[in-house]
């Protein structure tokens, strides 16, 4: 086994990205059945069942620039977060709760990470990131370097998928940064660079992408058609609160309804526009 094989700096998290008609957050935070605030304590999914390390949330309402609010409270035990969540509402919401075994505890390293109007969040890691970190950190663009605030190899991963044109094309800029990765880390003997889930957003459309070097990636998956389900549970109040074009991609499903979640394929980017879901295969490409 290469040197460094067995150091993971990781973030096994759970996170939520929401698309539809405006709802309080409570109604996605800490609701539903297997809402994120109850993840946070039981993950039935995660390679971390508590995931306490901070939070964060991120949504668009009136400004060009999306609210962040983040914490290094654990999301169960946080007043402010229940007091936001009973007040704000959103038609856009990215939320994420943070298990790390590496990088600091601190706000700067929750997530969702923000530029401009993007907001960015990740569930996995670069695998023995002390060791690749300077290397990817030299691939930045020198204008976004001074942006990284925290110690992540996730906000590392949103700086390199900025440079690399995620502002214009994001899948193609999330291939080039995640080809960088592997390379990268190939180099330094690194047999397996990269687990993740990640989404990312403009406001306008959700990009979500299951991806690792070992193509057994984190769960990941998205809502069925709010239409069909209200046909299929014609009782259930919730399902008639949300417009046709609610959509939800989550690490884990937030409730047992069956028939309300599938499965994101590995090796997937998910795009959400509009009330529509397209898939696509996700290659990582080789950057130069």
């Amino acid at each position: 086994m290469a040197a460094g094989m067995n150091r993971w700096w990781v973030e096994m998290c759970r996170w939520l990205a929401y698309s539809g008609s405006p709802l309080l957050l409570e109604d996605l935070l800490f609701k539903p059945e297997n809402s994120l605030v109850v993840q946070s304590r039981h993950s039935r999914m995660g390679a971390e069942s508590v995931n306490g390390d901070g939070f964060g949330v991120g949504w668009y309402s009136t400004q060009a620039v999306p609210g962040v609010f983040t914490s290094t409270e654990p999301a169960w035990n946080d007043r402010n977060l229940r007091e936001l969540s009973a007040q704000a509402k959103t038609g856009r919401l990215f939320a994420h709760i943070r298990a790390t075994t590496g990088t600091a505890v601190q706000q700067t390293n929750c997530h969702p990470f923000r530029h401009d109007d993007w907001l960015w969040m990740h569930n996995g890691s670069i695998t023995d990131f002390p060791t690749v970190k300077r290397d990817l950190a030299l691939a930045v663009a020198p204008e976004l370097f001074p942006d990284i605030e925290g110690s992540t190899d996730s906000e590392l991963f949103f700086y390199l998928a900025l440079t690399f044109g995620l502002e214009e094309d994001p899948p193609t800029a999330v291939a080039r940064a995640v080809g960088l990765i592997e390379e990268t880390g190939h180099r330094h003997g690194i047999e397996q660079p990269i687990q993740m889930t990640v989404a990312t957003t403009d406001g306008n459309a959700t990009w979500a992408f299951r991806y690792s070097s070992a193509h057994e990636s984190r769960s990941l998956f998205h809502s069925q058609d709010v239409s069909t389900l209200r046909q299929q549970y014609p009782e259930h109040p919730v399902l008639h609160e949300l417009s046709d074009d609610a959509r939800l991609v989550v690490s884990e499903p937030l409730g047992n309804l069956r028939g309300a979640w599938r499965e994101v394929p590995e090796s997937t980017c998910l795009v959400v526009r509009e009330g529509r879901e397209t898939m696509h295969e996700f290659v990582p490409s080789r950057v130069g």
